[in-house]
């Protein structure tokens, strides 16, 4: 057995314990506390140990973890005040896009989240995270409510990509993806973007127009899923490990491209492990771009998240 699959055995007999524990009585939760605790820590060990190592396609399993924190458990603990808005104006409410006004750490800021869910109703509610057209318009209209009462957007990346039902095709995906990009690149205040967990091709673009990207350590971003690559190149979606190594879509790779501006640290073994520490290093690290950027006015705003983007993707042409 590798170390990945004696840390993979003891993760998932760490989660059985905690359910357990969950639903059990007091006493007996409390019975099993010590062993919740020294699985947490050997966990924390190996992890720590495999860290530098750790391929491509392990960090796109950690940021699938069972447990991880959603957006809104993030909100549950950054956030105060938080009302959420509902509905595009034109069709329908999307829940897998979801937002509205509250206080990061206790400062006014508009929220644009993608929601997978926690339990299979849920996640199926909000189909994993995978927004319909009338979710990105929705986030069109909550960025004009920032734009026109001055709030920094704060944007929770997690996606594997836009949903790609037919009905989604029919209502215009390509034209709302597009229109919410659009209108993020031209906000006229702070916009401060995070991937917590996937973010997956167009879908997580149309709310990843930050003046500041930032990612989670076990995160990934990319133009497409390594299971979506691997179906397209090798007509194999098993091959999904070796297109995660081809595509480079891990935080150190981003960071190292110029992609992001910040790899957020999670604790020893993935936030799924210690939501609340999580949340602590999200907590901080967005609150701290959003002070740097408050000394921006509309313009420079508007400029320097043009030039960023642009600036990726950057080439020079030579004689052959």
């Amino acid at each position: 057995m590798t170390a990945a699959d004696t840390l993979r055995e003891l993760e998932t007999r760490l989660r059985d314990l905690e359910a357990t524990a969950g639903k059990a009585g007091p006493e007996s939760a409390a019975a099993l506390g010590p062993a919740i605790e020294a699985l947490r820590s050997e966990v924390g060990r190996l992890r720590a140990e495999s860290g530098t190592g750790m391929g491509r396609w392990e960090r796109v399993q950690l940021a699938r973890a069972q447990g991880r924190p959603t957006a809104l458990d993030y909100v549950e603990r950054l956030c105060t005040e938080f009302h959420e808005l509902h509905g595009d104006r034109r069709y329908a409410d999307d829940p897998a896009l979801i937002g509205g006004p509250a206080r990061w750490n206790g400062e006014p800021v508009m929220l644009l989240l993608q929601q997978k869910g926690r339990d299979t109703k849920s996640k199926i509610k909000r189909r994993f995270g995978s927004a319909n057209p009338e979710g990105y318009r929705k986030a069109v209209r909550l960025m004009d409510l920032a734009d026109k009462f001055g709030l920094p957007v704060v944007a929770l990346v997690d996606t594997q990509g836009a949903y790609p039902g037919l009905e989604a095709e029919e209502r215009g995906q390509g034209w709302a993806i597009a229109e919410s990009i659009r209108r993020m690149l031209n906000l006229r205040v702070p916009v401060v973007s995070v991937v917590i967990g996937e973010g997956g091709s167009g879908g997580a673009l149309a709310v990843g127009v930050g003046n500041r990207v930032l990612i989670q350590e076990n995160a990934w971003y990319s133009v497409i899923s390594p299971e979506g690559a691997a179906s397209i190149i090798w007509k194999d979606a098993t091959k999904a490990p070796l297109a995660a190594e081809a595509l480079k879509l891990t935080a150190p790779d981003l960071l190292e491209m110029g992609i992001v501006e910040e790899v957020i640290a999670e604790p020893a073994g993935g936030a799924h492990l210690d939501m609340d520490g999580a949340a602590r290093a999200v907590g901080e690290a967005v609150s701290r771009h959003l002070q740097e950027l408050a000394g921006l006015n509309a313009e420079e705003l508007l400029r320097q998240r043009h030039d960023r983007f642009r600036a990726l993707g950057a080439y020079t042409e030579t004689d052959a």
